[in-house]
């Protein structure tokens, strides 16, 4: 016997649909690259992304069509991201922070057919537009006053042009909700990058399971500011949260810089926003060098990778912003868990409790997961046992864009990469990367706890720890230390700063203090360039 519900798809245009009818009059603020502060609501959203759906169907962008983006946060990048997917194309969103070599190489992988940029990336696309195989036109987005008086990028079209060109008489069409969404391709710190392709209905669900509560617990009383970026995963799935709920969305375009978020988040009255730990180091550098506060922001989503503890309790502790410490990976849409208490927590010191903050934390509604040991075996959640971590879940790939890489399955489980535990109420806790974890004399040791009490001390701006070469115990961890400007720290300082705080055996065999630690395109730490650098490198012996 089947129900005998109404079936409605789950489509992205529903979400601008629902943000238009019931939250019309809600603002959408955005730091343009022009300069200025650009302001609209929901319903002009909707408007000007049902324009631009229209004109790209009449320029042939069909069902499946990969349509490309290059572009900071801000609103005319979410009028894509619902024009695109909402007509039945694919967005594909490029990051800019990668070498040209690397953008054509994925954009001709995703064969993608127009590209869209903001101005600020126009010396990318020249460099790149006589390379590309498939894009047929370039389109830059702004207006027609401060289009390039001259430019090496044929075809080159103006985004205004393009809104201006049709009228918004259009109704978004009804496909199968499993029809292709978006395509976010993996950082391809090896190896060339990998195609994560999302589904509509895989979108909604992340969506759905993403506003919750104990997830990123939004709503129409929210003003959102993501900090990490629209190429990035979908910005978390925080574009289409907001029109799911109704709540106020601020761009920071690209103003990612402590004093200019700073002065969004006053501005704009932000009560959460979510980035990476390195973008959180300039906020937190520049208010406290400004002796500021934060009058309206209550929360954080940190991810991307581990939150320092050092950095959590600076957010909370002084600055009475609570701090939701995520995890996830292109591959699961990003989201799978969040780092939010129980009833039972409320009972706990605070020392007790931010020892649960310092977890990844309870995966998402749509998300499950467990840990094996090396021959697959599933181990307890007793928050003892560390094995590698496989997810499955309504938005977790089943494969990757084209197959590349084979079949990354096993069993019907997605193999993260990452080594963790998970206690008994199901606390999830990131030990490392199976790529980065030490081991020394046949035992492991995590990199993650050597940088996260590193970084707790007060000469330390960033910290990475790798494996180097010992000869009786084949690996031994080596600390690469950026100390804050103007401070002073030693190797025998830093080194005597971990007594007491782990096993003796875990602490570093030598510290190298360096003027900066490689950054990826997504702001995490380059631990394989970091161990290119010093492969070679002599342990001290004793």
């Amino acid at each position: 016997m089947l129900g005998q519900m109404m079936q409605q798809p789950l489509l992205v245009s529903s979400l601008l649909i629902h943000a238009e009818r019931h939250h019309g009059s809600q603002e959408i603020v955005s730091r343009r690259v022009e300069g200025d502060i650009h302001r609209y609501t929901y319903r002009d959203l909707a408007a000007r992304s049902r324009r631009m759906a229209k004109t790209l169907v009449a320029r042939n962008m069909g069902p499946s069509a990969r349509v490309a983006t290059l572009a900071w946060n801000g609103y005319r990048h979410l009028e894509l991201y619902y024009a695109v997917s909402g007509s039945g194309s694919v967005l594909h969103t490029l990051n800019p922070r990668l070498h040209p070599d690397q953008v054509v190489w994925i954009a001709d992988d995703a064969e993608d057919q127009i590209l869209f940029f903001d101005m600020t990336f126009l010396p990318l696309i020249e460099a790149i537009a006589g390379r590309v195989k498939t894009i047929k036109a370039f389109v830059a987005m702004t207006d027609r006053a401060h289009m390039p008086a001259t430019s090496k990028v044929a075809n080159l079209l103006c985004y205004e042009d393009l809104i201006d060109a049709s009228d918004d008489q259009y109704d978004w069409p009804s496909f199968d909700e499993n029809s292709a969404a978006s395509l976010c391709y993996t950082s391809g710190t090896t190896g060339n990058p990998k195609g994560a392709l999302y589904s509509h209905r895989s979108t909604l669900l992340h969506t759905y399971a993403a506003a919750l509560p104990d997830a990123l617990n939004c709503s129409a009383r929210d003003a959102i500011l993501p900090v990490v970026p629209m190429f990035h995963v979908n910005a978390w799935g925080l574009p289409y949260i907001a029109c799911m709920v109704g709540a106020k969305m601020v761009f920071p375009g690209p103003g990612l810089d402590g004093k200019s978020l700073y002065e969004m988040f006053e501005s704009e009255g932000v009560t959460i926003s979510a980035g990476v730990p390195t973008v959180w180091q300039g906020l937190l550098g520049h208010v406290e060098a400004n002796k500021l506060r934060f009058s309206s922001m209550r929360r954080t989503v940190i991810g991307g990778s581990a939150c320092p503890p050092a950095m959590l309790q600076t957010f909370q502790d002084r600055y009475g912003v609570q701090v939701l410490h995520a995890w996830g990976m292109t591959e699961m849409s990003p989201l799978g868990t969040v780092c939010s208490l129980k009833h039972k927590h409320e009972a706990m010191s605070a020392e007790e409790r931010l020892k649960v903050q310092f977890k990844q934390g309870r995966v998402v509604y749509g998300v499950d997961m467990k840990i094996v040991d090396a021959e697959g075996k599933e181990l307890p959640f007793d928050g003892k046992s560390s094995g590698e971590l496989m997810v499955r879940g309504s938005a977790i790939i089943s494969s990757y864009f084209k197959s590349a890489g084979g079949n990354p399955l096993v069993d019907g489980w997605f193999p993260t990469g990452d080594v963790a535990l998970i206690d008994e109420d199901g606390y999830m806790q990131i030990t490392d990367r199976s790529k980065d974890v030490i081991k020394s004399g046949g035992e492991w040791i995590g990199s993650i706890d050597l940088e996260n009490i590193a970084m707790a001390h007060p000469a330390v701006s960033i910290a990475a720890c790798i494996a180097a070469h010992h000869p009786k115990w084949d690996e031994r961890p080596l600390l690469v230390v950026v100390r804050k400007p103007g401070a002073e720290l030693t190797r025998e300082q830093m080194l005597a700063f971990y007594e007491g705080k782990i096993a003796k055996w875990w602490t570093p065999d030598d510290v190298v203090f360096v003027d900066a630690i490689p950054l990826g395109a997504t702001g995490k730490m380059q631990k394989n360039k970091l161990r290119d650098a010093y492969k070679d490198y002599k342990l001290p012996t004793a």
